[in-house]
């Protein structure tokens, strides 16, 4: 077993001791009620994260004027005394387990999901922040673009006034049980305004040089102690570098730091960015492991507070050895914990493979929940906020369940049947589980996708799950079990063109990796198509195109994208898309020290390709028409696979449909819809016409659907 020392010490903060040093750093989960209050939600993933053995929970971005400014449209708040019973309730659920909790008060002035117009800021400078909860609201008939400009800049009577509500909801959350209370004065949010010089053009006492740039912070923490005591620990989370010219950089931040202990925060919870910088501050999955060390490295020889530092920590190995070279005080995980709550407790009891390590694809967290306006989510993790997909007990009686295909959803679906006690055999075509994530291997910067793929894989070997490779099964295979799961996944298509379509090369036999050192390796031998030539189009949108692109500017190829969309990648996550474009450009994204690709990448949107000739392409942009020479032509057009399904409709066996075997979208959506379809599988259930297993049937309904003899019709 592991050890884990110093990832299990004790620590103080203020007069509060954290049974360990492993801090889960504040989260949106968006997932309260509509006028901020306590919901079960809120309760089942907070109580799940102490559950794990987090030590110490920092519950996150509380707003104290809830009208004014909620960063997202179901955050919590803390602005009015009747909020005082559920948050007491929250916190008692993670008391009950052992940890230390925290609110973090967080108003989130021009970056506001609610109000939608008029947010308060420190001055009038806004930008369009498309990758922001708060960008503005582009409605179909308008341009995706479009820019509003509407800020409500707080006079200095009105600073003075939010003063006193950050203190008063600092109260409440004392009042509350909370061990402690966090203000959020990180990433272009309201007290960041103040604090930044970049974004800081004031001309009262609360802007221009360093000490006014600190007033407000200051003055809310001495409100916060002459409200609560000076025994009350508060802490601030704040950026270290802001990555923009003219922002916060390391050397002041270190005199932020000296200034706040003398204030007596009682520690600082260290992040990066502001909202301009989105890169470093979401921390895609092109981002290093430990990357943020160098801030809390610097800052620990300043200061005698704890710090916190976050940013992309996985390993517990890793988290140990930072902790033990005295780099920081506690490890502080957000997305980590959403993956898998329970790493904690798999780290003390060396379970260490049995990690969900966060692969950073911010889809779930992020894309489509909270810019989306909608509740948290993970993409690898379908039960993150979401207690109906826990696997909770064990199906009375056992169904052979037949997965076709062994891609995420295939694979999700399989886990979750088995481990419910189902007889489950995984058909693959070919000779490796994993499916489409599999070719992330080849793009720079998407290696972490894998983690997530050798971790499913494990699982359903745990299980033993009858896995059954290069093997595409028949109608008469199919008939031996209860139900089929299809999870085939989507295949590449040539879209209607004229010309020498012969030259076209699928992008399934582009990204192949060769490696033969993985784990799950059959050892057999890929065989990728090779290019001998050097200039590319790649001719299609959305992942597929992206991660081509990206492989093959990496090897040193001409790359020019051919898409009919206003925007190419408009579909995948934006912070992502931020990252590649910058890298399209032979640049990289703050913070990143990449190698250039030889070539930029070049992209033609709104372009549709009317005739491939022998070397060269004819396509159509805004109604005139350009030539492209080229050596290879590579379709990722992707549509839904959907032989198998049309063979069991044919034949009339029962079967489920997961996956982009129903509509091609990304990783989310295939876990989500496998994991379900392997969670309500029993015998007692019925297929309802839309090829979807109905649960909770009220007892005369389900009666009804039975005949005399006990058989369903």
């Amino acid at each position: 077993m592991p050890d884990f020392t110093y990832l299990f010490e004790p620590i103080t903060i203020g007069k509060v001791e954290i049974p360990n040093r492993i801090c889960h750093v504040p989260t949106d989960i968006s997932s309260s009620h509509g006028d901020g209050s306590v919901s079960r939600r809120d309760m089942y993933h907070h109580t799940t994260i102490a559950k794990g053995g987090t030590g110490f929970i920092i519950v996150g971005a509380t707003s104290p004027q809830g009208h004014s400014g909620r960063s997202t449209v179901t955050g919590l708040v803390a602005d009015d005394d009747s909020n005082i019973p559920g948050l007491s309730r929250l916190a008692d659920t993670m008391h009950r387990y052992g940890a230390k909790c925290a609110v973090q008060l967080q108003h989130p002035g021009r970056q506001a999901s609610l109000p939608r117009e008029g947010k308060f800021s420190s001055t009038d400078m806004v930008l369009n922040l498309p990758w922001s909860q708060s960008k503005p609201i582009a409605y179909a008939s308008e341009e995706e673009n479009v820019t509003r400009k509407s800020l409500h800049v707080l006079t200095t009577d009105e600073v003075l006034q939010l003063v006193e509500l950050f203190a008063e909801a600092a109260w409440r959350v004392k009042q509350a049980g909370f061990d402690a209370v966090e203000l959020h004065a990180a990433h272009g949010y309201l007290i960041s305004e103040f604090m930044s010089p970049y974004l800081n053009r004031r001309n009262d006492r609360f802007g221009g040089n360093f000490d006014n740039r600190l007033r407000f912070p200051l003055a809310i923490v001495d409100e916060i102690q002459r409200k609560c005591g000076r025994d009350y620990p508060v802490l601030i989370r704040y950026s270290v570098d802001e990555w923009v010219p003219g922002g916060r950089e390391l050397a002041e931040s270190i005199r932020v730091a000296e200034v706040f202990e003398d204030a007596g925060v009682a520690a600082l919870d260290l992040s990066q960015c502001i909202q301009e910088s989105p890169g470093a501050g979401f921390d895609p999955m092109y981002y290093p492991e430990g990357w943020t060390v160098y801030a809390s490295e610097a800052i620990k020889k300043k200061v005698k507070i704890p710090l916190i530092n976050s940013h992309s920590l996985r390993n517990p190995e890793y988290c140990e050895s930072i902790l033990a070279a005295g780099k920081t005080d506690m490890v502080g995980l957000a997305r980590q914990l959403l993956a898998d709550p329970y790493w904690p407790i798999k780290a003390k009891y060396g379970k260490i493979r049995a990690i969900r390590r966060c692969i950073s694809c911010l889809t779930g967290c992020w894309q489509e929940s909270l810019m989306a306006k909608k509740e948290i989510s993970c993409a690898i993790n379908p039960a993150c906020g979401n207690e109906s997909f826990e696997i909770r007990k064990q199906v009375e009686a056992a169904l052979k369940i037949a997965v076709v295909g062994g891609g995420p959803a295939g694979l999700e679906a399989a886990r979750y049947a088995a481990e419910r006690g189902h007889k489950v055999t995984v058909y693959e075509k070919t000779n490796e589980l994993g499916g489409a994530i599999l070719g992330c291997c080849l793009v720079p910067g998407k290696e972490k996708m894998k983690w997530y793929a050798d971790w499913i894989r494990r699982q359903v070997f745990e299980l033993a799950v009858d896995i059954k490779l290069h093997t595409d099964p028949g109608i008469d295979d199919l008939r031996a079990y209860n139900v089929v799961i299809n999870a085939t996944g989507g295949r590449s298509y040539v879209p209607a063109v004229s010309g020498f379509t012969e030259k076209i090369i699928p992008f399934e036999q582009v990204l192949v990796c060769t490696k033969e050192s993985c784990e799950f390796h059959p050892h057999d031998g890929r065989r990728p198509v090779k290019l001998k030539g050097k200039k590319v189009i790649v001719w299609g949108d959305h992942y597929p195109a992206a991660d081509t692109a990206a492989y093959l500017a990496s090897i040193g190829k001409e790359v020019l994208i051919v898409t009919p969309q206003k925007v190419f990648g408009s579909g995948i996550e934006p912070v992502h898309m931020y990252v590649l474009r910058k890298r399209f450009q032979q640049k990289d994204a703050e913070a990143l020290h990449s190698d250039p690709f030889r070539y930029p990448v070049i992209v033609h949107s709104n372009s549709v390709i009317s005739y491939i000739g022998e070397n060269t392409v004819t396509l159509w942009r805004e109604k005139e028409q350009h030539d492209l020479s080229f050596d290879h032509i590579v379709t990722c057009w992707v549509k839904p696979n959907t032989v198998v399904v049309d063979m069991l409709r044919k034949n009339s066996i029962p079967f489920v449909n997961a996956g982009d075997s129903v509509q091609p979208r990304n990783l989310h959506a295939a876990v989500k819809e496998g994991a379900w379809s392997g969670l309500v599988i029993e015998e007692s259930r019925f297929l309802n016409p839309n090829f979807a297993f109905v649960d909770d049937l009220p007892l005369d309904m389900a009666r009804q659907l039975v005949s005399s003899s006990g058989e369903k019709r």
